[in-house]
């Protein structure tokens, strides 16, 4: 069956999504983090697409860019392979890291520019990772705050003023508003419990986690497997009920 086409924009602005493959983890630490969004920069001039936003969660990235000359599919490829490729050499793992095909949806009008925005700054937030938008250092919400680093946040100020301190004001207290608006909401309540998947491994002859930490390692290594296998456990729900560190989950 062919893939639906995207919807395109004629204001040439997106909201993208990248998510992780089987919803893995796409950062075990904050060094990943910090070498996508070099990653991100650094393609962003390459194919000189605006980046007004941007937000790094667990397993998915949301942007909002404006494409140029070259498209924002053939930016996001450039993207996704360069940070995969340095990955799979840190982790020395091969294979996809993010899901194939990213979610998209055309931005036109001003007010949902800014509805987007927020979305994405309040990301965090909603997941209750923290409990200020500023406490977020992998998100773009500091670089309105202070000197922009990737983001291109001249043109969401200016929405709002063109005296600089005003329109920071102002855009602090949009971000701020409480909203249940869903912006390529991604689903999460498809995974598993650690309950259940505890149940699962006691099912596999493994007991407790000091049980399974104790086993041959080829044992081990194929009872984590078996279960890293099931849809929707991540990398590090199951290094939280193992004890066993991402990385060496990650490597098997």
């Amino acid at each position: 069956m062919p893939r639906q086409e995207r919807e395109k924009s004629s204001s040439g602005i997106y909201h993208v999504m990248l998510r992780g493959i089987n919803r893995q983890d796409l950062f075990e630490d904050n060094a990943d983090r910090q070498r996508f969004i070099d990653t991100l920069g650094h393609y962003k001039t390459i194919s000189g697409f605006s980046l007004y936003g941007y937000c790094l969660m667990s397993n998915h990235v949301h942007l909002l860019v404006k494409e140029a000359d070259e498209s924002i599919s053939a930016g996001i490829k450039r993207i996704s392979s360069s940070f995969v490729y340095w990955y799979n050499q840190k982790y020395s793992r091969c294979g996809h890291l993010f899901q194939e095909r990213y979610k998209s949806e055309p931005v036109e009008s001003e007010d949902y520019f800014l509805t987007v925005l927020r979305y994405i700054h309040q990301n965090p937030v909603k997941a209750g990772i923290v409990k200020d938008l500023f406490e977020y250092k992998w998100s773009s919400y500091q670089e309105y705050m202070g000197s922009p680093y990737i983001a291109d946040v001249d043109f969401a100020l200016g929405i709002f003023s063109a005296d600089r301190a005003k329109a920071i004001e102002l855009f602090m207290k949009h971000s701020e508003e409480n909203t249940d608006v869903k912006c390529l909401e991604i689903e999460e309540n498809s995974g598993l419990s650690d309950d259940e998947v505890l149940i699962y491994m006691k099912q596999l002859g493994v007991q407790t986690a000091s049980q399974l930490q104790r086993l041959e390692r080829e044992k081990r290594d194929g009872i984590l497997k078996t279960i890293k296998g099931l849809e929707g456990v991540s990398i590090r729900q199951l290094a939280r009920i193992t004890g066993i560190s991402k990385s060496v989950i990650g490597r098997i």
